[in-house]
């Protein structure tokens, strides 16, 4: 991704029906959840997040767990800048329709192993009683047989609120927008940006050196330019002494004018 790339992304949501993909959503984005079931369509969500140099733009596309809409999910999929693909720990069933997205991902778009994608398996708060789906299955599975892919494997619980919030702290860290350790105040990709600005400024400020140092320097310059009679700060006794050899000098030659002439009077035309 470039650059212009970060000021506004497209995240689109995939995974089979029922499980929690819209519950995730709303649990990230309005901190609220709900138990009762209504399948999604195709809901889309902006928000805008501060992340110091840039804001960032974000659409959130949140599609359909049904297979009947194909021509939505070939566009979803073809105007995504990333992936969250979504299945449910309780069903293996569910896996299965995560990696068929997956294989429609690999078809449709060349640049898949560029794209960032958190794998997540959902309702982790049912997995000791009803589990289907180890985490490290997932993890066999996408670093053996799919390697060099920008993606990460990850449980949550929308319920519980779980993991919500690193899924998508996840996603900046996967597009180089931040570090890996989730540290926003020393981002990789926008703090880089930032990082760049500040070395600029300092660099600048040696090449033109102490400000102080600078206006003396100039400040000296026009005071000898400009011949003034009060002594130099450097050398204070330097005009005293050149006014009493001028003092000097002139009577010596005066004296030695009235030598010359024989007379006390001198009037020099």
């Amino acid at each position: 991704m470039k650059m212009s790339d970060f000021e506004r992304i497209r995240l689109v949501i995939l995974g089979g029906a029922g499980v929690g993909k819209s519950c995730i959503i709303k649990r990230f984005l309005f901190k609220t959840y709900s138990d009762k079931y209504r399948p999604t369509v195709e809901d889309l969500y902006n928000r805008e997040y501060d992340l110091g140099a840039v804001t960032l733009k974000v659409d959130i596309l949140d599609t359909s767990g049904e297979m009947q809409f194909p021509a939505m999910r070939r566009l979803s999929i073809a105007t995504a800048h990333a992936f969250l693909l979504v299945y449910a720990s309780t069903s293996e069933l569910s896996l299965g329709c995560v990696k068929q997205c997956f294989e429609e991902i690999r078809e449709q778009r060349a640049d898949f192993q560029d794209i960032p994608m958190v794998i997540v398996g959902n309702k982790s708060d049912l997995s000791s009683t009803h589990r289907e789906v180890r985490i490290e299955d997932v993890s066999e599975w996408v670093f053996c047989e799919l390697p060099k892919l920008k993606v990460k494997v990850m449980e949550c619980s929308a319920k519980d609120d779980v993991n919500i919030t690193d899924i998508f702290r996840t996603f900046l860290s996967l597009s180089r927008i931040i570090p890996a350790n989730g540290n926003t105040d020393s981002t990789s990709g926008l703090k880089r940006r930032s990082s760049a600005y500040v070395s600029a400024s300092s660099k600048a400020k040696s090449r033109l050196g102490s400000p102080s140092i600078g206006c003396e320097k100039t400040k000296e310059t026009s005071y000898l330019a400009a011949g003034s009679s009060e002594p130099s700060t450097s050398d204070p006794k330097s005009k005293p002494r050149s006014r009493s050899l001028i003092r000097r000098s002139s009577r010596k030659t005066k004296q030695q004018i009235q030598n010359a002439s024989g007379t006390e009077d001198c009037n020099i035309q």
